[in-house]
């Protein structure tokens, strides 16, 4: 199985193609730009979703759900928003269908042409507080602190299944707040938990850092994110939180009763993440013989394969292995399908990223052990049927840290100072990853060096030592050095 894969070294686009497709992620789907997020896939998503959705309620969060159309005035509203949205809105104008009388087969009804169009929902702000206008009159209807899974549709012209999508999963947030320090401490925590959840979940470092002017979201003040390296030195959005002020109060205008009995409008928030974090996934960990998952988002955590064939002695044996393990926790799966040999469910189980694979043949029945194969290193050992259950449990911590040391450890590799033009153009040919450089702060400039090179800012770094220089591109000085790169 690991022969359909592109290496990673010949074609890495290829390579994660390949691995979409062969580890029953995700298949294309007759719509341009759509994926059909296939079962194995989804578990994946489920598994970030459930951790996330803890953390966010953990912190006060509640969920709701708002509609997935929105009326096209409500995008006018604000106009740094409906700029910055306007090109990748898909716009439903009619209600019905017909038969051609011609025999064309089904179309429009003219007829049923909407008074207003309606815009399906490329993001929440515009509805939300268009409905926050009815929820809020007093500081004590404050703070609203809300939270909703959905789905969201943003006409892109270039797509990747997971990391570039026209139809996408996610979550968004939209927060109400009585005050400008209470909505950026909101925002700030929210950026934590993705950066804790990033790590501690997916195993993936990332860099807290907040965005440039040229990159904010449209409609926000300023905007925060987080992100990650990937194994082609390429950087990875993988989250972003935003601290919208009063800009969507005052053009819904959602004004409140402050404790001085004055009325001011709202301070805002709103964050999200979405399926881009699977194909972040991907990308940090996985190796040309298939998916590397960490075991805090593996659907199926550990595989038991009874060999030859699941005679009973070595099924009872499974049995008693898969219910200790699941006293602890830990997900477990039998495979005793007498139709495949264990070669190719051992190339399945790899493919799909099972994280720890137990060998189980009456061999190690009449020694007492059980082969034990993690994912992680390909390495196998011997151990003891007594004590079997603790020792995965521990072993699944293990790998789960291994992978983060292990993309640290990239990603710290790929992170280079450059104090020249020079410099800055060899890195990003020769080596990828983060440059680390001087800019003088202007959006002209920042404009010219994406233009020159292909590479972004990425964000300018939080608690990062800062150290005043010369831009690399214009030469005229510079309060602290930001991160570039060129990115998914």
């Amino acid at each position: 199985m690991a022969k359909e894969i592109t290496p990673r070294s010949e074609d890495y686009s290829q390579w994660y193609l390949d691995i979409v497709h062969k580890a029953r992620m995700a298949d294309n789907s007759p719509v341009r730009g759509c994926m059909v997020i296939k079962p194995h896939g989804f578990a994946i998503w489920e598994k970030m979703r459930d951790a996330l959705d803890a953390m966010f309620k953990e912190t006060g969060h509640v969920n709701a759900y708002f509609p997935l159309f929105i009326p096209k005035s409500f995008l006018s509203k604000e106009a740094a928003h409906v700029e910055g949205f306007a090109k990748e809105c898909a716009v439903v104008t009619h209600y019905r269908l017909k038969n051609d009388p011609n025999g064309g087969g089904v179309i429009v009804d003219p007829e049923a042409k909407l008074e207003e169009e309606l815009i399906v929902r490329p993001t929440s702000e515009t509805i939300i507080w268009h409905t926050y206008k009815d929820w809020i009159q007093s500081y004590r209807d404050l703070p609203i602190l809300i939270n909703q899974w959905a789905n969201v549709v943003r006409w892109e012209m270039r797509t990747r299944p997971f990391l570039r999508t026209t139809e996408f999963l996610w979550q968004e947030g939209h927060t109400a707040h009585a005050s400008a320090a209470e909505a950026m401490a909101e925002t700030r925590s929210i950026l934590d938990i993705y950066a804790q959840f990033a790590e501690e979940f997916m195993a993936m470092p990332v860099i807290k850092g907040i965005k440039t002017a040229n990159e904010r979201f449209a409609g926000a003040d300023e905007t925060f994110c987080i992100e990650a390296m990937m194994q082609d030195g390429k950087a990875l959005q993988a989250g972003t939180s935003h601290f919208l002020g009063q800009n969507f109060a005052k053009a819904f205008d959602v004004l409140f009763l402050n404790k001085e009995n004055q009325q001011e409008h709202v301070w805002a928030t709103s964050w999200g993440v979405s399926t881009r974090l699977v194909g972040g996934l991907i990308m940090t960990h996985s190796d040309d013989d298939g998916l590397v998952l960490p075991p805090k988002l593996a659907p199926i955590q550990v595989v038991i394969v009874p060999i030859p064939k699941p005679a009973d002695a070595l099924t009872e044996v499974a049995n008693k292995i898969a219910a200790a393990l699941r006293a602890k926790g830990v997900s477990v799966k039998i495979d005793n399908d007498d139709q495949n040999r264990p070669g190719f469910k051992f190339a399945e189980y790899e493919m799909i990223g099972v994280p720890v694979r137990l060998g189980l043949g009456q061999r190690d029945l009449d020694a007492g052990q059980v082969e034990v194969a993690r994912r992680d290193t390909k390495e196998k050992t011997s151990v003891p049927l007594d004590g079997i259950a603790d020792y995965v449990a521990q072993l699944l911590e293990e790998i789960q840290s291994n992978l983060f040391n292990r993309a640290k450890a990239h990603r710290d590799e790929h992170i280079t100072k450059a104090d020249t033009w020079a410099e800055f153009e060899d890195l990003l040919e020769n080596k990828g990853g983060f440059v680390y450089a001087h800019w003088d702060g202007t959006t002209e400039t920042e404009l010219e060096i994406k233009e020159r090179s292909k590479a972004t800012i990425r964000c300018i770094p939080l608690d990062w030592e800062e150290e005043a220089g010369a831009c690399i591109l214009t030469g005229k000085p510079s309060a602290r050095r930001v991160l570039f790169a060129r990115a998914y």
